[in-house]
């Protein structure tokens, strides 16, 4: 991966971005790319489809965050949890996620990053035992939605939200979700360069 060539599709995206935040960005690709080869973190491994579908889907709902306190169930490679927390440096994020290698490479980018407001968490969802009560829980790449809201029904504050990242609208899985909880909004995300539909479910506790 080049560098360079991030840093300009950064700049190109992110016009406003500044110098110490566009480089944790560079930085953190450059490892999940030299990870992946071993690990099999992801199947987008172009320079601009890595920026567009990593970063800048990512940072797509940074500004539906409430709180300082979120955590990120399921982050994978750190989707969205990594590029939120590099853009969001006053937020404490706490990203879970139950496979090893990926824990192993999250604590690497932590390291590697010089990422102190981030913790890593290798466990099960509904495990998880935390030590705080989180004001948002996201999920990018959960199974479905129903099963997001209970097995982390738990980690929510009592005037918290989860955000629930989407592809297409998903009318069927709301009309499938548990009495439990109440959908505030769906947001259409604009995500730059990317065609696909985009949505983030707001939702809370009843």
């Amino acid at each position: 991966m080049s560098v360079s060539e991030t840093k300009e599709l950064l700049k190109e995206y992110l016009p406003t971005i500044a110098s110490e935040q566009s480089y944790k960005l560079q930085q953190f690709l450059f490892l999940l790319k030299k990870w992946n080869r071993a690990y099999n973190l992801t199947s987008i491994t172009t320079n601009k489809a890595m920026v567009i579908r990593h970063i800048l889907d990512s940072l797509s709902i940074s500004p539906f965050l409430k709180g300082d306190n979120i955590i990120d169930i399921g982050t994978g490679a750190g989707l969205p949890g990594i590029p939120l927390s590099i853009m969001n440096p006053d937020y404490e994020f706490f990203l879970l996620d139950s496979n090893n290698k990926k824990a192993r490479f999250l604590k690497q980018a932590k390291l590697e990053l010089d990422l102190d407001n981030i913790a890593i968490i290798y466990s099960r969802v509904e495990e998880y035992k935390p030590p705080i009560r989180f004001d948002t829980v996201i999920a990018r790449a959960f199974s479905s939605l129903n099963e997001f809201l209970i097995y982390s029904k738990h980690l929510i504050c009592k005037d918290g939200i989860f955000l629930a990242m989407k592809g297409v609208h998903p009318l069927s899985e709301i009309e499938n979700m548990s009495k439990d909880f109440k959908v505030n909004e769906i947001i259409k995300l604009d995500v730059p360069g990317l065609e696909a539909e985009r949505h983030v479910v707001k939702v809370s506790l009843t």
